[in-house]
């Protein structure tokens, strides 16, 4: 029997999970780091907790004679896919990275791309975003005056933004941000996905200016984009990072499950 790893967490690693757990010649067992509070479970074996870096995940590896592993955590979760590498250079265990596609700005959107949190944060603090492309929004509003900001990068990374001068943050989250929570933030606790008009009524609502967010990719929280577009509010977007050296990747659960299976 073949013993696979998924480390997940994504709608992608539960697809896959889904696809692999009836095969009778596999053993899947999907990792979840635990980071979520009720966290949505994929199919078959799960394991939740982090693995104590590089090392722990090899030790894990060899402990359960894993023949292959796949990544499909977030784009995002940089030091689990850099752990990954690491671990399946060390115990020769092929490792297949499964990554959606990310999002593309399309006509009607006004869009910054930057590549990190803290770059983005000093765009705002600048007063340095796109302007809108529609009337109702001649441009950004005077750095002085400060911002209204849909903020939708995760609650670790609220500290980078609450320092913004004069800036107001809608902050949305899964789960609440670690205390304390300043003036400045109105936090919203949610989870997609979500819909066009239900984003188009919180940019109306809180009068919002600009959308920051993570170029996560994907159908659950696309709808912000949409949304921001037919409000004529400018998106500063922070890119993806980079994939190790050698990483082998996939966007689609298809191409991952020929992969195991093949």
């Amino acid at each position: 029997m073949r013993r696979i790893l998924i480390l997940g967490g994504t709608a992608e690693a539960r697809a896959l999970a889904a696809e692999l757990a009836p095969d009778p010649r596999l053993r899947v067992v999907s990792s979840l780091a635990g980071r979520v509070s009720r966290p949505r479970l994929p199919v078959g074996e799960v394991r939740e907790g982090g693995f104590g870096g590089p090392d722990g995940l090899a030790a894990w590896l060899v402990r359960e004679r894993v023949d292959r592993l796949v990544d499909a955590t977030h784009p995002f979760a940089e030091r689990m896919t850099a752990s990954a590498v690491a671990a399946c250079a060390a115990t020769g265990v092929p490792l297949l990275v499964l990554r959606r596609p990310g999002w593309r700005e399309g006509p009607g959107d006004a869009w910054q791309r930057t590549g990190s949190l803290q770059a983005a944060a000093a765009l705002l603090a600048g007063g340095r975003w796109p302007a809108a492309r529609r009337a109702e929004r001649a441009g950004p509003p005077d750095a002085a005056r400060g911002c209204r900001v849909f903020l939708t990068t995760g609650r670790r990374s609220l500290p980078l933004f609450t320092g913004v001068p004069g800036a107001w943050l809608l902050a949305r989250s899964v789960d609440p941000p670690e205390p304390p929570v300043l003036p400045n933030v109105h936090v919203l606790l949610d989870r997609g996905p979500y819909t066009v008009a239900g984003e188009l009524a919180l940019i109306r609502e809180h009068r919002l200016d600009v959308l920051v967010t993570k170029d996560s990719g994907g159908p659950m929280t696309t709808a912000k984009l949409v949304a921001a577009r037919e409000a004529g509010l400018p998106v500063i977007m922070v890119d993806r990072p980079p994939l190790p050296a050698g990483a082998r990747l996939v966007d689609t659960v298809a191409a991952a499950v020929s992969w195991v299976q093949g």
